[in-house]
C-alpha cells in the first residue's frame, strides 16, 4: 500500500482525500471592510461551516480559500489550522501545510492529532529524524493510537532502523490482530534483513487476512520466484496483478516502500514473458 503522504489516514479531522490545491487570490479577502469582532467571529464561522460541507461532498478546491479565510478571521482557533494544514497536506503542499499545522501547535501543544499530522507532513519532506520527533511526541499522550505506530515504523524503515520498525507495526499489530498492511511491511523489512523465511510467514499470514491485498500476494511470489520455485511464484504474481497492476510499476513499489533487495528481484519476475503478457492482457482489458 502506498505509505508517503498515506499517513494521512490519522487526519480523522474531516475525512480528507487527495486534491489539488487551487489557485486563489484575493477574491474572498475583504479589502475596506470594517467589520465588528462579532461581525468577524460570524463571518470565520460560516466559512468554516461552508468549507466542511464542502469537503463532504469532495469540493476540496472550494474548501481550501475558504479555510484559509477563516484561520485569517479566527486565528486562535486551532482545530481550523490543523483542517487546513490537513488540506495543504493532502494537495501535497508541504511547507504549507507545516506552517499551518505549526500554527496549531502553538495554540494547542498538546493534541496528539495535530503532532501525528506534523510527522506526516515530515515524512513527506523526507524529514524522517523530525517526523519521528513528532510521532513519538503524539504517541507519549495517545500510545494506542494504531495508525501513528505504523507510521512510526514506516519512519524507522527510512532511518534503517530496522529492530525499531519491526517492534513498531508489531505493537500496531497488538492493536488489530487483522491489521495486514503492518504485517506486510514487517515482512518487507524481514527480506531487506536478509530473513527469507520470516519474510514469507508474514505475507502469508497477511494474504490468509486478506485474499485481495495484492502487494503481500506480489511480494511471496517474488520471494518465491527468487528462491527456484518458478512456478508458484509466476502463478501467484499472475494474480497479484491481475487484482491491481500498478504494482509492476517499481517507482509505485518505491513509494510503497519496497527494498532494493525486493524490488531487484521483483525487476527480474516483470521481465518474464509469462508476466509480460499477463500485464499486456490485463493493461489492455483482454481476458485471461
Amino acid at each position: 500500500m502506498p505509505k508517503g503522504n498515506r499517513l494521512l489516514s490519522l487526519l480523522v479531522i474531516g475525512g480528507l482525500w487527495t486534491a489539488a490545491a487551487p489557485a486563489y487570490g484575493q477574491a474572498l479577502v475583504p479589502h475596506t471592510l470594517h467589520l465588528s469582532e462579532e461581525q468577524l467571529q460570524l463571518k470565520g464561522t460560516r466559512l468554516v461551516q461552508q468549507a466542511e460541507q464542502l469537503l463532504q461532498f469532495g469540493q476540496f478546491q472550494l474548501a481550501l480559500p475558504r479555510m484559509v479565510l477563516a484561520t485569517q478571521l479566527l486565528p486562535d482557533r486551532p482545530r481550523l489550522w490543523l483542517l487546513l494544514g490537513g488540506l495543504y497536506l493532502e494537495a501535497n503542499e508541504l511547507y504549507k501545510s507545516i506552517a499551518a499545522l505549526q500554527a496549531a501547535r502553538s495554540l494547542e501543544p498538546n493534541n496528539p492529532i495535530i503532532l501525528f499530522s506534523l510527522g506526516s507532513a515530515y515524512f513527506g519532506q523526507e524529514k524522517y529524524g523530525a517526523a519521528a520527533q513528532y510521532l513519538q511526541a503524539g504517541l507519549r499522550i495517545q500510545p494506542d493510537e494504531i495508525m501513528a505506530l505504523f507510521n512510526l515504523g514506516n519512519t524507522y524503515y527510512k532511518l534503517n532502523d530496522y529492530d525499531s520498525a519491526i517492534a513498531e507495526y508489531e505493537k500496531a499489530v497488538a492493536q488489530d490482530l487483522n491489521f495486514w498492511q503492518a504485517i506486510n511491511n514487517i515482512g518487507l523489512v524481514k527480506y531487506e534483513q536478509g530473513d527469507t523465511t520470516g519474510a514469507l510467514a508474514q505475507w502469508r499470514a497477511a494474504v490468509e487476512i486478506d485474499s485481495q491485498a495484492a502487494e503481500p500476494q506480489l511480494a511471496l511470489a517474488v520471494a518465491l520466484y527468487s528462491s527456484g520455485q518458478i512456478e508458484p511464484g509466476l502463478a501467484m504474481a499472475q494474480a497479484a496483478l491481475q487484482l491491481d497492476p500498478n504494482y509492476a510499476d517499481l517507482e509505485f513499489l518505491k513509494e510503497n516502500l519496497w527494498g532494493a533487495k525486493l524490488i531487484a528481484e521483483t525487476k527480474k519476475l516483470l521481465e518474464t514473458p509469462r508476466i509480460r503478457e499477463t500485464l499486456t492482457q490485463v493493461k489492455g482489458g483482454s481476458p485471461e
